[in-house]
């Protein structure tokens, strides 16, 4: 369904004395979604997820500049085509329910997103009423300003503003932070129904934890780059092929709960060979001479030269 291939975002910007520069913050980034999968994008703040989905959705700003490839059901993902399809045939969650309108019911904006998508008021608004019901929020949910409502509430209505739509590809942007426990798990048992409907379902999260609940294959990101790509089933029995995603899997309290040392590198100090070599306990002078490909390793794809099959 989706194919992104050597993705990579630079921002041209001006410094003091309208010095230009070119500032580039994603590079060679990878990700296949097909349909009826639910992959989760997972890396820390500044590794490229958000710019990934706005990338899709042809939504980066004007002093942006993409190279490499993506396709989106076999064709191109031109800018023209992404806006054809944006909120049709690809659809966003966003990571905040700050994004509902609060001087509009949820009723009224989520048959809005119906009518949006081609459909005639009547049957977006019987669409609307039937998701409501879908996922067990109150008859008089339509009729509610988005204050009048719960956490949980709020996000199950976000999680319509999809499912209205024809969406063959469905991106959740951090759809759980703050949240409780129990409407976390909510909220990815909703994404994971979408995926059993055929939907391809792309969860971005900083939460491995979260994400393996749900999840088919999992994508490290690291600095703008994929490190990894593996199968959810590979991390319980220690089947990952990155170091970087063997700390992550280590910092989690119930395994090591050791920090990762250091600090993600800045997009204006790149190192020129191996982005995370200078956090890397397997790091040998090979590391520092070229940025490593993406590899086949024991059923995952992985960028180290040093992994082994």
């Amino acid at each position: 369904m989706l194919t992104v291939s050597n993705l990579g975002i630079t921002f041209t910007q001006y410094d003091q004395g309208l010095h230009r520069k070119q500032l580039t913050v994603i590079t060679d980034l990878d990700l296949t979604v097909q349909a009826g999968e639910l992959v989760a994008v997972v890396g820390a703040s500044g590794s490229g997820k958000s710019l990934l989905a706005h990338a899709l959705l042809g939504i980066l700003p004007e002093n942006a500049q993409l190279s490499g490839t993506m396709e989106f059901q076999g064709e191109p993902l031109t800018p023209e085509r992404c806006e054809a399809l944006r909120g049709k045939a690809i659809a966003l969650i966003p990571q905040s329910i700050g994004y509902l309108d609060p001087l509009m019911t949820v009723g009224r904006q989520v048959q809005r997103v119906g009518q949006l998508s081609g459909l005639p008021a009547r049957p977006a608004r019987t669409l609307m009423k039937r998701t409501f019901a879908r996922y067990d929020l109150p008859a008089h949910t339509p009729k509610r300003y988005p204050f009048q409502l719960s956490g949980g509430m709020a996000r199950r209505v976000l999680v319509s503003t999809a499912v209205v739509t024809p969406a063959q590809l469905v991106i959740a942007d951090e759809p759980t932070p703050g949240l409780h426990p129990d409407v976390v798990t909510e909220t990815l048992n909703h994404l994971r129904e979408l995926a059993q409907e055929g939907r391809g379902v792309i969860l971005i999260t900083h939460d491995i934890e979260a994400a393996l609940q749900v999840a088919d294959r999992v994508a490290v990101f690291y600095a703008g780059t994929t490190v990894e790509i593996a199968d959810a089933k590979d991390f319980p029995v220690g089947n990952l092929r990155h170091p970087y995603t063997q700390a992550l899997w280590r910092s989690l309290p119930q395994n090591d709960f050791v920090p990762v040392p250091g600090n993600q590198p800045s997009p204006e100090n790149l190192p020129s060979g191996c982005l995370y070599c200078d956090r890397c306990p397997w790091v040998t002078a090979d590391c520092e001479v070229a940025r490593p490909e993406s590899r086949f390793v024991r059923q995952g794809w992985v960028r180290c030269i040093h992994a082994e099959g």
